[in-house]
């Protein structure tokens, strides 16, 4: 049995991604006002793409790890890591402030966590993002891009697989969208049903372009 790195969805835009070799990596750790379970989970590595209360709650994590919570390069525990500059509005941050993208190299696969991205990314941006095999993404808009400009940020930046986050569910405690408008818009998903995948170089291109995770 081939061990493959794992992506798993604890809710909003929080992730647990392991490495094959057992390295974790959580996103943007949020408090008890979003509604989710808190990700209470033991990790060696913790990012934190803005200092809001549903990205940042670093406190509940477990473990003696990391914070990045800064743009740079960066390489923990054999993971290199990029956190690229952008902002939370359209307004050069004038609204909500900065934003940190931050890509992940983990077991050659490329994966790239936008954080609460809320522009179309500049030809700087992406250039410095470079090139990304699996997408975390926001599609819930009021906060963030909304359906239709996250599609045009999969269209930038042209993953193999975009995996949707910050969108409505029951849980969620705060108004965004749900996540079937960004579906529709670009052309449906599987629905997974599933809380984590498994992924390697060579599955990449057998998954679905775009990838649903299910709460719990």
């Amino acid at each position: 049995d081939v061990i493959m790195m794992k992506i798993k969805w604890l809710g909003h835009s929080c992730f647990l991604l392991t490495s094959n070799s057992g390295v974790r990596v959580l996103t943007d750790p949020f408090d008890e006002q979003v509604g989710y379970e808190l990700p209470a989970v033991e990790t060696d590595v913790v990012t934190v793409s803005h200092d809001h209360f549903d990205h940042n709650h670093v406190s509940v994590v477990k473990g003696n790890f990391a914070c990045i919570d800064k743009p740079g390069k960066f390489s923990e525990r054999g993971i290199d890591i990029t956190g690229v500059s952008t902002f939370h509005d359209e307004n050069g941050g004038a609204k909500r402030g900065t934003n940190i993208v931050f890509k992940f190299d983990i077991d050659g696969i490329r994966v790239c966590h936008c954080g609460d991205l809320g522009h179309l990314l500049t030809p700087e941006q992406i250039k410095e993002i470079g090139e990304v095999d699996v997408l975390l993404l926001p599609v819930g808009g009021t906060f963030t891009v909304d359906a239709a400009g996250a599609y045009e940020v999969v269209k930038q930046l042209k993953p193999a697989v975009t995996i949707p986050m910050h969108f409505k569910t029951e849980m969620l405690k705060f108004q965004v969208d749900g996540v079937n408008n960004f579906l529709s818009i670009a052309g449906g998903g599987e629905m997974t049903g599933k809380q984590e995948i498994e992924l390697d170089k060579d599955s990449l291109k057998d998954l679905a372009k775009i990838i649903v995770l299910d709460y719990k």
